[in-house]
């Protein structure tokens, strides 16, 4: 059975290209556009992993990740962020919100797929 991924970015762009490396690696991927839209994703569906972007309309991708993590049904989900946010702190922020992960863009392909892997176990 292959791995559900909740991937939440705004850019159409972003999200194609980890759709892309995803389904190539033939994991099943839903997307969200927005902060808001990966919470109530997260109410309705069950995934394995999701991919956090940072900078988000309405709340940002620190706020969702505090919801999602909030959900008992989704507590043990990890959650990597994949940020342009890059500057010392910012990773510790992403993990104080409960991020499992961090991956600054732009990233390598073949590392964030590795990351992935390792968090899927």
């Amino acid at each position: 059975m292959s791995k559900r991924i909740l991937v939440v970015d705004d850019n159409e762009d972003n999200r194609r290209i980890l759709r892309d490396l995803l389904t190539a690696a033939r994991m099943d991927v839903v997307e969200a556009k927005s902060g808001e839209d990966a919470v109530a994703r997260a109410e309705a569906e069950s995934f394995d992993l999701v991919l956090m972007d940072i900078q988000l309309p309405g709340i940002d991708g620190y706020e969702a990740t505090r919801r999602i993590k909030a959900m008992p049904a989704s507590a043990a989900v990890p959650i990597i962020a994949v940020t342009s946010y890059a500057l010392s702190g910012d990773e510790a922020k992403a993990r104080a919100a409960g991020c499992d992960g961090y991956v600054s863009k732009p990233f390598s392909p073949r590392a964030l797929l590795a990351k992935v892997r390792e968090s899927l176990g």
